[in-house]
């Protein structure tokens, strides 16, 4: 399985693709870094590649809807600045451009975004579903400025965020409703993390000591099943380790 990336100007080095990293600021700043123990948002962070800033810049949208309505301006002199963000779109949209073709093996899909979990105030990144198993041309990284003002983007700060998926077979997807009663056993899991989830959340409001001391119920962090069964979901990960990009010919 190969992610081909094809550098789209041979006179410039493009942006550096590195594989997702976990940490982000505003969970940093979470007493004892509580907010990385949800363990989803940290794998959402790392399932995928960041591009990353080749150089810091500051954006400014004055509200207007003319391309000129937007002014970036580079935190130091770079002569890609202007091949690297541009206001193209107009309507308070920011365009970035990756430096790459991407190149996907059939059936399989780029799913482009901004870095997940990444907030950045006055501006949203858009997202994209590109089918590069096909497309001989590169696509653009797009921000949408939700209100007047500025925003920055440092160096080495990703802007874009892609990931792969087989998105044909989505469509064969059947959607079925159901009450959990109507899948006992599955209903007996499920009430069973009730009772555990209840019993530790009393524990934490009496200031119980061995449930201070846990701080947290670890059962999706380990892949376990909390119905007394010991039962360990052999599938289940907990980190995620993409490889970094190689030189090809």
């Amino acid at each position: 399985m190969k992610l081909e990336c094809f550098t789209t100007n041979p006179r410039s080095r493009p942006p550096e693709l590195v594989p997702g990293r976990p940490q982000r600021a505003w969970m940093e700043r979470f007493e004892d870094r509580h907010a990385y123990r949800c363990l989803p948002l940290t794998m959402a962070n790392t399932t995928g590649w960041e591009i990353l800033c080749p150089m810091g810049f500051t954006a400014e949208w004055n509200g207007g809807l003319l391309q000129s309505d937007i002014t970036l301006t580079p935190h130091r002199p770079h002569p890609d600045f202007h091949d690297f963000v541009s206001s193209h779109f107009s309507h308070g949209v920011m365009t970035m451009h990756t430096g790459y073709v991407f190149r996907t093996e059939p059936g399989w899909s780029m799913w482009v975004m901004g870095p997940p979990n990444h907030v950045k105030d006055g501006i949203q990144p858009l997202m994209g579903l590109v089918e590069t198993d096909w497309l001989p041309f590169p696509f653009t990284m797009n921000w949408h400025f939700t209100r007047p003002g500025s925003v920055r983007f440092e160096k080495d700060e990703p802007f874009c965020f892609i990931t792969l998926v087989q998105d044909k077979p989505l469509e064969e997807v059947q959607v079925v409703q159901r009450s959990l009663d109507s899948d006992p056993d599955f209903r007996g899991q499920f009430d069973a993390w009730v009772r555990h989830r209840t019993e530790f959340n009393k524990g934490i409001f009496r200031g119980d000591p061995e449930t201070v001391k846990a701080a947290w119920q670890r059962f999706y962090f380990k892949g376990e099943i909390p119905d007394g069964s010991e039962t360990k979901i052999e599938s289940h990960v907990n980190k995620r380790r993409l490889q970094p990009p190689k030189m090809g010919r």
